[in-house]
């Protein structure tokens, strides 16, 4: 009640020429939110037939960092003796897993299909790592890795596997294949339904951004002008194009960092990081739309500007209170404790709130112009006016028909009439009666 309260009074703030009763606002209000509802569930249906593709692009960071992940595993070049990736060692991992059910013919045949010379090295350093693994660490396993021997002749030397293998130790890498393909798992039979739904609605909301902001403005600023309403459409534009990079910069760069912090926070804490599905898409979604909301900061700070709330001179005396309140926000926002994430989403907030600082100036500079200019063209109109309609008592031709004289009569009887003194009532019996009409003699 207390929200709907402001709310209302900042929507008459904007618009003083009619204020409406609570009723009729609760009325509009309806309106508004039937509008949006309808808009975002169009939105969720058409977003709905394309959730394959949006699961593809969902599951993008997450299979990068996975694979980030299992580069930081393999060994650097200088440090082995033949270089290995990760596609190299998964595809080693694999034909290790099937070698015992290969006769020797088959398995010359598969590595010769494969057109990669090291991959029988490469699947040999994956049964050796696991062995090596198996023992504790010490001169048991000192032991066993002096005594591996080389491969067949003219193909590598002892001396070549004990350092790969060596290497491979030092780097953690891991010899076990994962056979889910770093699919996640869904562990309720109406999760991935429920999953659907869920991409749909935080796609509906990210496509029918703007109508949504159009509907909330058209609500909170009620009688806009025809001017202003050809510039509502350009800050709309700007408002989605500023969603829109904040939604794509936290998809690209602070998405991915997140999840590899939890990922290797995970590991070394010796926790297996098998994500649900359901809670990656929760997190990720919530992630991506928490940043691209952040990003409103302008249009928020920019319509407060025009409705008188704030202004240049508040705006940059609070600077240094704005810039707290900015971390605080970010730190509670943000679902990683690092202070990475949390600086890369309070750091472009802060820029943008610098920049509405100047754009505050820059309005408050223009609106000073604009009254300057209204102000010389209606003394000039008064100048213009006063020409073309002179003043008949301030000329030559009055004076000579006798208007300074009836000027002067009427300023005198101005100055008498500021000097009148209340008469003085005479007394009968100290002055002489008043002289009296003779009569006529009878002759």
């Amino acid at each position: 009640m207390f929200i709907l309260k402001k709310l209302f009074q900042l929507r008459d703030h904007a618009n003083v020429e009619s204020e409406k009763p609570f009723l009729e606002h609760l009325e509009d209000l309806r309106q508004t939110i039937t509008k949006m509802v309808l808009v975002l569930v169009v939105a969720m249906l058409a977003c709905f037939s394309l959730q394959g593709r949006l699961m593809h692009i969902l599951r993008l960071p997450v299979e990068k960092v996975g694979r980030l992940h299992a580069e930081g595993l393999i060994p650097e070049e200088d440090k082995v003796a033949k270089a290995v990736n990760v596609d190299q060692w998964d595809l080693a991992k694999k034909i290790e897993r099937a070698t015992p059910t290969l006769s020797p013919a088959d398995l010359a045949a598969l590595y010769s299909a494969s057109g990669d010379a090291d991959l029988p090295f490469h699947v040999r350093s994956v049964s050796l790592l696991r062995a090596a693994l198996s023992l504790p660490e010490g001169s048991k396993r000192e032991a066993f890795l002096n005594s591996i021997p080389g491969g067949p002749p003219g193909s590598y030397s002892a001396s070549d596997v004990q350092k790969q293998i060596r290497a491979l130790i030092e780097s953690k890498a891991s010899p076990e294949f994962d056979p889910k393909g770093g699919t996640m798992s869904a562990l309720k039979p109406t999760e991935s339904f429920m999953l659907s739904m869920k991409l749909a609605f935080f796609a509906g909301i990210v496509v029918s951004f703007p109508l949504l902001l159009y509907f909330l403005l058209q609500f909170i600023l009620p009688g806009l002008h025809g001017h202003e309403k050809k510039i509502l459409w350009p800050a709309l534009a700007i408002g989605f194009g500023l969603f829109l990079f904040g939604v794509l910069f936290a998809y690209f760069l602070v998405l991915p960092k997140a999840l590899l912090f939890f990922a290797e926070w995970g590991k070394d804490m010796g926790i297996s990081n098998d994500w649900r599905i359901g809670e990656y898409i929760s997190f990720a979604t919530q992630f991506t739309l928490l940043f691209g909301a952040s990003f409103e900061l302008p249009v928020v700070v920019m319509v407060c500007v025009k409705l008188g709330l704030l202004g240049y001179e508040t705006m940059k005396k609070t600077r240094r209170y704005a810039i707290v309140a900015i971390f605080v926000i970010a730190a509670v926002l943000t679902p990683t404790p690092d202070m990475m994430t949390q600086c890369l989403m309070a750091a472009p907030m802060v820029i943008l709130y610098e920049a509405c600082i100047w754009l505050a100036w820059w309005d408050e500079k223009k609106k000073a112009k604009l009254d300057e200019a209204e102000a010389r063209e209606r003394m000039e109109r008064l100048l213009l006016d006063a020409e073309q309609h002179p003043d008949p008592y301030a000329t030559e031709e009055g004076e000579d028909q006798g208007l300074p004289q009836v000027r002067a009569a009427s300023h005198h009887e101005e100055i008498a009439g500021d000097h009148d003194e209340p008469p003085v009532e005479h007394d009968p019996d100290l002055l002489p009666p008043p002289p009296t009409q003779e009569e006529p003699r009878k002759e």
